[in-house]
């Protein structure tokens, strides 16, 4: 069973993200803090990250740069799920290593369609 960490600091966005996930037979690991979230990830080894850009303490996008500079982690796919909807933010991510860009307010119909896309399961 593939599985899928979601990161965001936002109760109502994990608690949507992971019912639906779930609700398709994937494994979910919810996060609200971003310290500590690498460790997390490599203990777990999850399939897909879920990243939100803007968290207290360490961003998603310095997340998403420390697992693309680990060997060992930056092979695991990082969607970033955030409010940041200019291009140039974007293009910011794509730079960092973000496999794939999802601006707010999103449809979780959607995310569960490319997640699933990503993960393998049709």
């Amino acid at each position: 069973m593939p599985k899928v960490m979601v990161i965001d600091d936002e109760p109502f966005i994990l608690m949507m993200i992971e019912d639906k996930l779930k609700s398709a037979g994937l494994e979910v690991l919810t996060r609200r803090e971003s310290r500590g979230a690498v460790e997390q990830i490599r203990q777990e080894r999850p399939d897909l990250i879920i990243l939100d850009w803007m968290m207290p303490e360490v961003s998603g996008l310095d997340i998403c740069k420390e697992l693309k500079s680990d060997p060992d982690l930056a092979g695991i796919p990082v969607f970033m799920l955030t409010a940041k909807g200019q291009e140039d933010d974007e293009k910011i991510g794509i730079r960092c290593g973000v496999d794939r860009y999802i601006t707010k307010p999103f449809s979780p119909r959607s995310l569960l369609e490319i997640v699933l896309e990503q993960v393998g399961e049709k």
